[in-house]
């Protein structure tokens, strides 16, 4: 009885885990869209952002994406890519563009992913 518990509340952590934005983010796509010329937003904190990140990049800390939201432009179909630390946070900023009506967002996943990435 004990394993199943810690089974099904494993599950749930999971599972709640994935609906969240949890995720390590999509670092092909992303690259794809910013050499495009996607809108780069990093949602990490100003002093992560000081400490390196990626050129083109503005900051708008996911915590301030809903109050900033008119920064990310009136064309709701404009490709934007998000990024943080580990993916989580930008996670959650592209769940918050999604529900504004923004349409072709990725969640770049963490900095320094992108950063190997394209090297």
């Amino acid at each position: 009885m004990k394993i199943s518990r810690a089974l099904t509340v494993l599950a749930l952590l999971i599972t709640i885990g994935f609906t969240t934005g949890c995720n390590s983010g999509d670092t092909e796509q992303a690259w794809k869209m910013i050499d495009d010329g996607a809108l780069l937003v990093d949602v990490r904190t100003p002093g992560e952002f000081n400490s390196g990140h990626l050129p083109g990049a503005k900051l708008i800390p996911v915590g301030q994406v809903a109050a900033r939201i008119s920064e990310f432009g009136e064309d709701k179909s404009r490709p934007i890519v998000v990024y943080c630390k580990s993916g989580g946070r930008s996670g959650k900023a592209e769940k918050t563009l999604r529900a504004n009506g923004y349409l072709n967002v990725v969640n770049g996943g963490g900095y320094n992913a992108l950063m190997s990435a394209r090297n």
